[in-house]
């Protein structure tokens, strides 16, 4: 058989071979947040890269991302994992921007979100994708019934929302929005988030306060904090209903909906 014929019959058994589905494109995240939804998203054999922090204690699909490639939000890095598609909320800088630019690399660009609304979104605009439709809704649907559950639970009890820093937040944030979501009232009327008032904690404490990233604390870490001050420290005691942890906490995604479930039981 000469090399034409052998091309030829080369060819033919090509055709009548069975395709193998593919899983989806090449996808990597540039930050923590970013993080989430691809590993709640996309198939395993597509991650080609996870920020470093994908497997921090913080990081709420860690167990998921243990032996996945972890890389830095890079030009190089980018080159190397050679994505399809990059999923990001803050991470990368102006030349990684530049570069997803000119190697037409698609971008999907998360929202800070500040509500369940806006998580609702990011789900679907990462879904959507990576040809994850389906996957996505279920997180949706999932999402929404927890917050079902949650609903009235406080029934509009005030509490305040207090982290190791002092920093408390108030509305146009996804904390007031869980909040709300389990029927409490927030009682920091102050918009986005700012430093409470330490005069205001101990004069005049709130009925229910929840703490936030304080899993996260370690000695000497915060010069301010609960623990710093007696008074404080005693109100903030005895009035705590919940503790959330920072892999709930700390980044706009649909595991909000665990804070409003750990609420409503509190309060239950």
């Amino acid at each position: 058989m000469n090399a034409a014929k052998a091309l030829r019959a080369l060819l033919a058994a090509m055709a009548l071979a069975p395709t193998v589905a593919v899983a989806g494109p090449r996808v990597m995240s540039l930050d923590s947040c970013a993080d989430q939804y691809v590993l709640a998203l996309a198939p395993r054999e597509t991650i080609v890269g996870l920020s470093h922090r994908a497997i921090a204690r913080d990081s709420y699909m860690r167990d998921k991302a243990a032996g996945l490639p972890l890389r830095r939000a890079t030009f190089e890095s980018l080159v190397a994992a050679r994505p399809d598609v990059v999923v990001r909320l803050w991470g990368g800088d102006a030349r990684l921007s530049k570069a997803l630019e000119k190697k037409a690399v698609a971008t999907v660009a998360l929202d800070d979100a500040a509500d369940f609304d806006g998580v609702r979104a990011n789900v679907r605009k990462v879904a959507a994708a990576l040809d994850r439709r389906p996957q996505g809704e279920a997180i949706i649907a999932r999402m929404d019934a927890q917050l079902v559950q949650a609903a009235g639970a406080g029934k509009d009890r005030p509490a305040l929302y207090l982290t190791p820093g002092g920093y408390t937040a108030g509305s146009g944030t996804l904390i007031d929005a869980m909040l709300k979501s389990a029927g409490y009232a927030n009682a920091n009327t102050a918009p986005y988030f700012a430093p409470v008032s330490l005069e205001r904690m101990v004069m005049a404490p709130p009925a229910a306060v929840v703490l936030g990233l304080f899993d996260t604390v370690r000695a000497g870490a915060d010069r301010w904090g609960p623990g710093r001050h007696a008074a404080l420290r005693k109100a903030v005691e005895t009035r705590t209903v919940a503790s959330l942890p920072a892999s709930v906490v700390g980044c706009p995604g649909w595991f909000a909906a665990d804070g409003a479930e750990m609420l409503a039981k509190a309060a239950r």
